[in-house]
């Protein structure tokens, strides 16, 4: 299971999963007497506590799942807290941001404020970069470029590199053409002088005739005229099991609409897109999509691999020519070749491509088929930068629909103009504003609801000796299921606020019968009474955590 991939070479965590057993097992007391002197022995209170947080924080709640059972991001979630557990000097990490929400993210750029060690990283995340890092190494031609600040300091740097070769290459050019000149001019006998010369002309004429190779894709397409109707969605309904993902969601897309979709992981993000799509079915509601709508929709699965297929055959599935604007067309070689895969690429099989490369492919199939309502499920994952600023580039310019799923909060902010914010349990609100406009309002909110928290008494536990119990006292740390409990009380209560005002406006309904009057008032004392209970719960738990 989960703990048992953390302990294997953690002697605390050996402990701390023995403690957490105990802990579901209190009957037995002398195994949990037992568990609770190791914790004692080993100092593993205040590691437990760290162990707990960053499992939480990064969305590993049932530890006795088993690893081989867990799904691709878990496992990702799982080695990033098992490296970041074991508190290294040098960390290492590849695409750390990929697989994680935007909660995940900002928990991630925080703790790495606080800690002490050597961070070296490959990332595709602007901010997590601007945030993070204090010096970025770029491969750049196959030479190393080394800059002493954040993503910004190396935008204005790198900007003023390339002039200066740019200036440099001029002058080359200048010198160059002098150098010639002499070389025509001069005799056969050489000097000794005029040898040395000739042999720095080389130097000059390669530096001269220097190319710099931009390695950018070349994003065109001929987008199909979009009508006046476009996408409608009816009291959409949507579950599955306990897990509510619509609960009457109503809206018409206008457009030229930018929306992008925000939400932790698990609200169902990419489960509403394929319902938009048809790829997945409702359990209640009406989807009206308009006459014109051509989809374009760029999934997380990637592009569909058969056995034995090469890169071109993927592009001539859709033809041997692809229309572009203006009734120009180019060939599958041509296009592919904008998608930097050059002739001999073009016939490698699909399936000894690195990611980055099936990204590309795979976005090359979706807009080819010039759609004029394009969705997108995180597409920046495993593309390069430069390939993003282009993606970024065209899509300022697409005048279609856009509709985005992404944990990448550099790109939200922007290409979207607005966002469905996933708040779980169903619940979706249309944010006006990008990602930055809805962190600062989420903030502001945050500090203006805080409140003290009141200190209440440690529980006992039971099944020990009073000395027991003084010291269980002194050492009570929040328990895992604890800190799940309170977790998602956060999100029930707020939850049950609303169910309460929407309760409480359905009063004003006109024509209402003595009878359903009674009926509401009752479901309404029953809510507040629930809000209290959960609410003190919340007060008592959020103690625990502010003393431990």
């Amino acid at each position: 299971d989960v703990y048992k991939r953390q302990a294997a070479d953690n002697e605390v965590l050996k402990v701390i999963a023995n403690y957490e057993r105990a802990l579901l097992n209190m009957e037995d007391s002398d195994k949990y007497q037992e568990a609770f002197d190791a914790m004692d022995r080993h100092e593993a209170w205040d590691f437990e506590t760290q162990y707990q947080q960053i499992l939480s924080k990064l969305k590993l709640h049932d530890l006795s799942l088993k690893v081989n059972k867990l799904s691709g991001g878990q496992k990702k979630r799982l080695a990033l807290a098992n490296a970041l557990l074991n508190k290294p000097d040098l960390l290492i990490l590849d695409e750390p941001t990929n697989h994680l929400d935007l909660e995940m993210i900002e928990w991630l750029e925080a703790y790495f404020a606080k800690e002490n060690m050597t961070i070296f990283m490959v990332t595709h995340d602007r901010y997590f970069l601007e945030r993070v890092c204090n010096e970025i190494i770029e491969l750049d031609q196959g030479e190393l470029f080394t800059y002493k600040g954040n993503y910004a300091y190396y935008l204005e740097k790198k900007e003023a590199r390339l002039s200066q070769e740019q200036v440099a290459q001029h002058k080359s050019k200048r010198l160059f053409k002098k150098e010639l000149e002499w070389m025509r001019r001069q005799p056969k006998a050489r000097t000794t002088k005029s040898k040395s010369r000739i042999d720095d002309f080389a130097e000059i004429k390669s530096r001269a005739h220097k190319r710099r190779e931009e390695h950018e894709i070349q994003l065109e397409i001929d987008m199909e005229r979009l009508g006046s109707k476009v996408l409608e969605c009816h009291k959409l309904f949507k579950s599955f099991k306990d897990l509510d993902i619509l609960k009457g969601f109503n809206y018409n897309f206008l457009k030229g609409e930018r929306i992008g979709i925000i939400g932790k992981n698990g609200t169902g993000k990419s489960t509403f897109l394929n319902i938009l799509t048809g790829k997945e079915s409702l359990d209640g509601g009406k989807i009206v999509v308009g006459d014109t709508i051509k989809f374009g929709y760029y999934t997380q699965a990637g592009i569909p691999e058969k056995a034995g297929q090469k890169v071109i055959d993927v592009i001539r599935e859709f033809g041997d020519y692809i229309p572009l604007k203006k009734g120009r067309q180019i060939s599958a070689q041509q296009l592919l070749e904008r998608f930097l895969f050059d002739r001999k690429k073009q016939y490698d099989f699909v399936e000894k491509l690195s990611g980055g490369e099936r990204k590309r492919l795979y976005l090359c199939t979706v807009l080819i088929q010039n759609p004029n309502f394009l969705i997108l499920d995180e597409p920046t994952n495993d593309l390069d930068i430069v390939t993003l600023n282009v993606l970024e580039s065209f899509l300022l310019d697409y005048p279609g629909c856009l509709l985005v799923v992404s944990h990448d909060r550099y790109f939200m902010d922007k290409i979207v103009d607005h966002l469905f914010v996933f708040r779980g349990a169903g619940v979706i609100e249309d944010f006006p504003g990008n990602y930055s406009d809805f962190r600062i309002y989420e903030d502001s909110s945050s500090s203006d609801s805080q409140k003290e928290v009141a200190k209440v008494p440690k529980k006992k536990l039971p099944n020990a000796t009073e000395n027991q119990k003084s010291n269980t006292d002194q050492k009570q740390k929040i328990s895992f299921n604890e800190q799940k409990e309170y977790q998602q009380l956060e999100s029930k209560i707020r939850s049950l606020e609303k169910d309460k005002i929407s309760l409480e406006k359905s009063f004003m309904e006109e024509g209402l019968e003595v009878e359903e009057i009674e009926k509401r008032s009752l479901e309404l004392q029953t809510l507040i009474k629930t809000i209290d209970e959960k609410t003190s719960r919340w007060f008592e738990l959020a103690a625990i955590i502010e003393g431990s």
